[in-house]
């Protein structure tokens, strides 16, 4: 695992995941700096961090979609994180991003583009200082284009690609790249969603399984192992069948 001492970076901190995220990490006393577009808006957050955990927690503006600034915003930073985990994720709203080429670029650049380049950037530093973490949280979604979200599944599938190459780029780097698919999380995000409960995890879940897989130097992680087997069955559907289907 990644120095027990060294900062944690979360990016796209104000879900709730990644506020798990932060909490599994400052129960591990590890400090803290979570990225978000109005940081100010988590303030208390990070002081409930401070006096539950005791540790440093810092907070910095960060907008993912602002691809050019990726350099200058790690500058700001100092010193590289020891890990990195990106909950960036705008899921949109199907019907719309299939109609409106605006929303559709919204949803491909948020969880695709402007998280790929960042991490990129991260990587490169990371392998330059001979060591780190970089943790994605990716989407089963993005496992098999389905009807019902295949906008949002294409870029999460890039993004699931792009980890996997940086994986095996920096294997031999000291660098760790981890990949986690959730699958379905009860969060502000799926509010009103009909999710069925026995595979839909919560966000502190995810947090502790992040914190894990660094840990235990994973790879893939499925939040719910469930969701392994499911994806495992999705993918095996021949295409005849699989678009007569309503998934």
């Amino acid at each position: 695992m990644t120095d027990p001492t060294s900062s944690v970076l979360v990016l796209g901190a104000s879900s709730d995941i990644a506020r798990a995220v932060a909490r599994a990490y400052g129960a591990c006393g590890r400090p803290l700096i979570l990225a978000a577009r109005d940081a100010a808006r988590l303030s208390d957050d990070a002081e409930d961090l401070r006096l539950r955990y005791g540790v440093a927690v810092r907070l910095v503006d960060f907008d993912v979609l602002e691809t050019a600034h990726a350099a200058a915003f790690l500058d700001g930073l100092g010193d590289v994180p020891g890990t990195v985990v990106c909950v960036v994720g705008l899921l949109g709203e199907p019907a719309a991003c299939e109609s409106d080429v605006a929303r559709a670029e919204a949803v491909m650049r948020t969880n695709y583009v402007g998280p790929a380049l960042i991490l990129g950037e991260l990587a490169n530093r990371m392998e330059k200082r001979g060591g780190g973490t970089i943790i994605g949280i990716s989407s089963v979604a993005g496992e098999r284009g389905r009807a019902s979200n295949y906008i949002y599944g294409s870029a999460k599938a890039g993004f699931s690609a792009f980890l996997s190459g940086l994986r095996n780029r920096l294997f031999r780097k000291g660098v760790r790249v981890i990949t986690v698919k959730p699958g379905f999380v009860a969060t502000r995000m799926t509010e009103g969603m009909a999710l069925p409960k026995a595979l839909t995890a919560r966000p502190e879940e995810v947090g502790a399984a992040v914190v894990q897989a660094e840990r235990h130097r994973r790879d893939v992680v499925y939040v719910r192992p469930i969701w392994r087997l499911i994806m495992l069955v999705i993918r095996l559907l021949p295409e005849g069948l699989f678009k007569r289907l309503s998934l």
